[in-house]
């Protein structure tokens, strides 16, 4: 294709969004997913709960994966979002693959790393799936992990602890790259100090029970939006949407990732 002056045009605005959502345990990443319009699961371990969803069978291998996602792509259906539960889970799937291609038991065994970085070819595989679902179905994608805590080797400050996805690194960046929103979801925890007897505090952090999304990079986790969103809101699709939609409406999207 020849590229000219002539072959600038503008932007289209807001379409569907591609929302990384990862975080602690049990907070309802899946109750999250469950509230965008007309989901569609694709589940890699059974982590429905007590939730009716319409869903694929549990995914065994990253061959399903891939079969699940060209049905949603060539037969008709109403589905308006994907959410793919979880990352973590189909990482495994995809390391069986690489292996199995490779002629090796384990991607391990793949010497000098390279596992790691041939995975990503499958990796990309499943993004295009998705984008195309994305562009010519007008579906939002929800991609769902859990977090690990991991030390971050800052090269500005000491090395700290931080939540991550709970993703090989490579991976992990990747799927960072590729969506729109990292949100960090997690309990709100406010510190309270307590007079101990010998006159000096004792800081104890006590928990609200109230479930936020974090949508800016902060040392204590990754996230990123390219929406401009607030630092922080509650954890539900309908909060994500209005904030997003409001931005929207305001022409204040950035990018940030």
């Amino acid at each position: 294709m020849a590229i000219s002056l002539s072959s600038i045009s503008k932007t289209t605005g807001l379409k569907a969004p591609r929302v990384l959502l990862y975080g602690v345990p049990g907070i309802g990443k899946t109750t999250f997913a469950a509230g965008a319009p007309s989901p569609i699961f694709l589940f890699t371990e059974d982590g429905a709960g007590l939730l009716e969803l319409d869903s694929f069978p549990v995914l065994k291998t990253y061959e399903d994966t891939i079969s699940a996602l060209n049905a949603l792509l060539c037969e008709e259906h109403e589905f308006k979002t994907v959410a793919l539960d979880s990352l973590d889970h189909l990482e495994p799937l995809v390391w069986d693959i690489v292996a199995k291609k490779a002629g090796t038991n384990s991607i391990e065994e793949i010497g000098f790393g390279k596992g790691y970085i041939e995975a990503l070819a499958y990796w990309r595989v499943i993004l295009d799936l998705l984008d195309r679902l994305r562009v010519e179905k007008k579906m939002a994608v929800i991609l769902i992990s859990h977090s690990n805590i991991k030390r971050f080797d800052s090269p500005e400050t000491e090395p700290y602890d931080r939540y991550q996805l709970k993703l090989h690194d490579k991976a992990s960046a990747l799927m960072q790259e590729w969506s729109d929103c990292v949100l960090f979801c997690n309990y709100q925890t406010t510190i309270q100090r307590d007079k101990l007897s010998n006159g000096k505090d004792k800081a104890r952090g006590v928990g609200t029970g109230q479930r936020n999304i974090y949508t800016v990079e902060k040392p204590a986790y990754k996230a990123k939006n390219r929406f401009n969103l607030p630092e922080k809101m509650p954890l539900s699709w309908e909060a994500f949407m209005t904030a997003l939609q409001t931005n929207s409406q305001r022409g204040t999207t950035i990018n940030n990732g």
